[in-house]
């Protein structure tokens, strides 16, 4: 019953969810890329608290429905971790968790066969939120040389795929923080492209094997009617003699 509530729900929420994540992209970009003031930038802010109000909402409403309540709570430290720790003052770079949290909601989902576009998708929305929390958090430092969103972005490129060129390169505490978590998205995206090219390869050849087979058998099937035939035949030939 809990369970089913809770799928429910889930499914109620997932699409505003993604409608939020959405809003707060754009907001949280243009925090970074056009640093707004007066109107516009109330209007950012008030869209990035929009969307952490409507992806808390859904904690404390999963949390209400799950029973055991207490298990389920263990259980997704993770998630009240993003939902509180991007709101704290000195944590506020970390506001990009929240729609990385949200898009990967819709990977528990996903058919074995849909988890190459949606790795594919969520690598490219990784590189883009990561080269801006890198730029929010190099640009105007002492001895940084990511000041442009063009320098961040080939940054996250080379980085999550483990190139890691040098040419550009994180200075400040919260940069290599963001580094090492894009660094670890690049290996677990290399880990998801094996499982799914390897997993589509043992289904072909599972597949061929299972065509051969079914070919074997209605080959000898078609053997056993021949011989049948031609045992009718004898017995024929021999009555009528």
């Amino acid at each position: 019953m809990y369970g089913e509530r809770l799928a429910r729900w889930e499914r109620i929420i997932d699409w505003p969810l993604m409608g939020a994540a959405v809003a707060f992209l754009i907001a949280y970009a243009a925090q970074i890329l056009f640093q707004p003031a007066g109107l516009a930038a109330a209007v950012a802010e008030g869209a990035i608290y929009a969307t952490w109000a409507m992806f808390a909402l859904d904690y404390v409403v999963r949390l209400v429905i799950a029973q055991p309540r207490w298990q389920w709570f263990y259980r997704h430290l993770l998630d009240l971790a993003i939902v509180v720790l991007p709101m704290l003052r000195p944590l506020r770079l970390m506001r990009f968790l929240t729609v990385l949290a949200i898009v990967h909601r819709g990977a528990g989902t996903l058919l074995r066969g849909r988890v190459l576009t949606y790795t594919v998708g969520a690598t490219a929305l990784t590189i883009i939120i990561a080269g801006l929390a890198v730029l929010d958090a190099e640009r105007g430092q002492p001895g940084s040389n990511i000041e442009t969103f063009g320098e961040a972005l080939w940054w996250a490129i080379v980085t999550i795929t483990t190139v890691g060129y040098g040419d550009f390169y994180p200075v400040t505490d919260l940069g290599r923080l963001i580094a090492f978590a894009l660094m670890l998205g690049g290996i677990a995206l290399i880990g998801v492209v094996t499982a799914t090219l390897a997993s589509w390869i043992v289904e072909r050849v599972s597949l061929e094997t299972q065509t051969s087979a079914t070919a074997t058998e209605e080959q000898v099937e078609a053997l056993r009617t021949e011989i049948a035939d031609l045992k009718d035949m004898i017995r024929g030939l021999s009555r009528s003699r």
